[in-house]
């Protein structure tokens, strides 16, 4: 009798264990992780309802909004980061424990993280906060700050990821998607002590950075900038390798740029790599929106920008082209080695890296992607892509030869046929000889900073039904004698030339010339597979430098086009959206798009 009992312990225990860390079934039609992908492609093949006729047909409009989400002494709060979605997620703590609800996850400046009702569910309405999680009680910048990046979600631990600063430093928590509970042994510190252990950062004697009290631009001697409260932003969107037991995450801002990569398992920093050898270099951070990009390989990618205070302070020189291991302006490609650590497995740098560095034109603005075509459409199969950056250029590079050292950067030249990216064979207008592909114009290495940059969006890409294959690239042309009035065009397609045994090109084959975008956040497009794709751009609706705050903050405003001749087929109304973060992206899912405001607002398909 004593041995039935304690074997029906242990088969009861067995279940109880199990059902606790009970997978949650993930479905076409979520979102998990920024643009959609580890790939960071911006393309979700798997809408069937919002196609170009429904979306113009005059039944696309508000579905649901939540309430205004929680502010912070008197500061409201803005989404940066891109609404998560998941189609069925069982609720275990709260209010609606043992309920099932399609689900948006979400996260805010002000320091807090939650679960929305996604669709009435069981007399619960959409819109409804089905938990909520406040992640720190001093967030930076006094809750302007504290949340930046979209997070991720791993649906085999049910955990969401998620950074906040907490005035002054940054940690990464990881949350249970059922009730925002932090799992055990969370969240982890990037701090002094934890970023400067021996071995950790694979890139020479590069130091995480105190903070600092000082809030000066420039230090007492008038020459060198120093960082101020707290000294790095996470802003880039977090990703997952395919296990699920790796994490990246970026942070700038312009100084230096750290790939950071936390052991999920073990709850702590495993390995890292800075953009700089020296603190003293000041280049590279990694402040994108778009965040590390990892292919289907597994390798890592991610884009670095320049410093404005070197560039004007020393001219060329700060650029520091002469430097070993200098990264600024560089696309680079990494191998985590589970055992040694981030690996550098491949570069690119543009021709034009140190006259943009000079005057702060960064690619580094935009992220990147990666795609992969038919095998035998070219012999360049493995593709990635970055388009826009503050220049406004779009980029293709062979995945598998990456151009680039892996000790120093090529020396700069004025010549654009010399760039080292895969080159269409035709002279560009700006140069009169081949050349990176300028999509919004004018051409300049001198004005693109501030108001004046071109973009500061992630590229999405597309295959249609026939197998061509495009890259869609938001952005703005400057006009007027400083270059900071915006005009069309705003987003552009540009088009992957394939031809069996030779490399890949782009080509642009379309440009959306009747709106005018002031800010735009990553397109991304829906579709129904090959057909029926639609581009949707969130646009801030005011320069980089405008205020989010306070009576005149601006209201953005979501479009909607035919991906294949860019006819407008519907749009937000003036005010229809709260007012925003920046470099915000929709999340189109489940016949609904999806807006971070300062709340979740719904629009999709209404009943008549």
């Amino acid at each position: 009798m004593k041995l039935k009992t304690a074997l029906m312990f242990v088969v009861l225990s067995a279940v109880s264990t199990a059902g606790s860390a009970q997978v949650t079934r993930t479905s076409p039609f979520d979102k998990l992780t920024n643009h959609n992908d580890r790939q960071r492609s911006g393309w979700n093949p798997n809408e069937k309802k919002l196609t170009p006729k429904a979306v113009s047909g005059g039944g696309f409009g508000a579905l649901w909004s939540s309430p205004q989400l929680d502010g912070f002494n008197g500061t409201p709060p803005r989404l940066f980061a891109a609404p998560l979605y998941m189609n069925a997620v069982r609720m275990t703590g709260g209010d609606h424990a043992g309920k099932t609800f399609q689900t948006v996850f979400a996260v805010t400046t002000t320091g807090y993280a939650y679960a929305i009702s996604a669709a009435a569910s069981g007399g619960v309405p959409a819109g409804t906060i089905l938990w909520r999680k406040r992640l720190t009680e001093a967030p930076c910048g006094k809750g302007t700050l504290a949340n930046l990046a979209t997070p991720v979600i791993d649906p085999k631990t049910n955990r969401l990821y998620v950074t906040s600063c907490s005035d002054p430093q940054w940690q990464v928590h990881a949350l249970d998607i059922r009730s925002g509970e932090e799992m055990s042994g969370w969240p982890i510190d990037f701090d002094a002590a934890t970023m400067n252990r021996p071995g950790l950062n694979r890139n020479g004697s590069t130091k995480w950075v105190a903070e600092t009290d000082d809030k000066k631009s420039f230090s007492s001697d008038g020459k060198r900038a120093v960082c101020r409260t707290p000294c790095y932003t996470q802003r880039g969107g977090l990703n997952l390798s395919a296990d699920g037991e790796r994490l990246y995450l970026t942070f700038g801002p312009d100084g230096v740029g750290w790939l950071v990569v936390v052991d999920t398992a073990a709850a702590k920093v495993a390995t890292a790599f800075t953009s700089i050898q020296t603190n003293q270099q000041e280049q590279g951070g990694m402040w994108a929106s778009g965040g590390p990009a990892i292919d289907r390989q597994g390798r890592i990618h991610v884009s670095t920008g320049a410093n404005l205070i070197p560039g004007r302070l020393y001219g060329l020189s700060g650029v520091c082209p002469e430097c070993d291991n200098a990264w600024g302006q560089t696309i680079m490609q990494f191998v985590d080695d589970r055992s040694k650590g981030l690996t550098l497995t491949g570069t690119y740098t543009p021709y034009n890296y140190c006259q943009a560095s000079k005057t702060d034109i960064d690619i580094g603005s935009s992220g990147v992607i990666a795609f992969d075509l038919p095998k035998g459409s070219s012999s360049t199969t493995s593709l990635l892509s970055l388009g826009g950056g503050k220049q406004g250029n779009i980029y293709l590079l062979d995945r598998d030869h990456m151009p680039g050292g892996l000790v120093k950067r090529q020396p700069c030249t004025d010549d654009p046929s010399q760039d080292k990216s895969l080159l269409a064979p035709e002279p560009q207008p700006e140069f009169g000889k081949p050349g990176p592909i300028n999509l919004f114009k004018p051409f300049s290495d001198d004005l693109g900073a501030f108001d004046q940059a071109k973009s500061r969006s992630t590229a999405a890409y597309f295959r249609d039904a026939r197998g061509s294959s495009y890259v869609f690239v938001s952005g703005s042309k400057k006009i007027g004698e400083n270059l900071t009035t915006d005009a069309p065009p705003g987003l552009a397609r540009v088009k992957v030339i394939t031809s069996p045994g030779k490399p890949a090109f782009l080509r642009v084959d379309g440009m959306e010339e009747s709106q005018t975008f002031k800010n735009p956040g990553n397109p991304v497009v829906s579709s129904n597979g090959g057909r029926d794709a639609v581009v949707w751009v969130l646009d801030n609706n005011a320069p980089r430098t405008a205020n989010l705050y306070g009576a005149g903050a601006p209201k953005p405003v979501l479009y909607a086009f035919d991906a294949l001749n860019f006819k407008l087929l519907w749009k937000t109304g003036d005010g229809e959206l709260f007012t925003s973060g920046k470099y915000n992206e929709p999340t189109i899912v489940n016949g609904m798009a999806l807006v971070g405001t300062d709340r979740i607002q719904a629009f999709g398909l209404r009943a008549r």
